[in-house]
């Protein structure tokens, strides 16, 4: 699932590696997407381990200078607990928090065909579009 998120609806790159040094040691991390903005760690609901997610992200973040994101990979349906914590705490901390359906996953892989060429919604502004929508956000006029 998380290749089908990062490669055909982020637009980024699966499993990259980053190294830093800790107490006088090579260390090294690896990053579930990343894209040109952002390094996203991906979870799944009804699991523990997606309590992690935002601590990684974090960490991922500090070390690359890009946006912390979280996605959470819904299966059934319905925020429980581990993704009510993780929406609460990812707005806490001010980083993007995403959930998607496994079922939208699938669906978009099967019809990816059907969109050769085509800008993915969301993720795949050109580079001048997504300049203008963040200045507009800064509140800078023109774009």
């Amino acid at each position: 699932m998380t290749a089908i998120l990062c490669s055909l609806l982020l637009q980024g790159q699966v499993e990259v590696r980053h190294d830093y040094v800790a107490a006088g040691q090579d260390r090294h991390i690896r990053v579930d997407c990343e894209t040109a903005t952002h390094v996203v760690e991906v979870g799944f609901d009804g699991q523990r381990s997606s309590y992690d997610s935002i601590h990684q992200a974090l960490f991922a973040a500090e070390l690359t200078g890009k946006l912390p994101m979280v996605v959470i990979i819904d299966r059934d349906g319905q925020e429980e607990a581990v993704q009510y914590q993780n929406r609460r705490v990812a707005r806490r901390v001010g980083m993007s928090y995403l959930t998607v359906s496994e079922a939208f996953l699938i669906r978009w892989q099967m019809t990816q065909p059907f969109r050769e060429g085509q800008p993915v919604p969301l993720f795949g502004m050109d580079p001048a579009a997504l300049d203008a929508v963040n200045s507009l956000r800064a509140g800078r006029p023109g774009g």
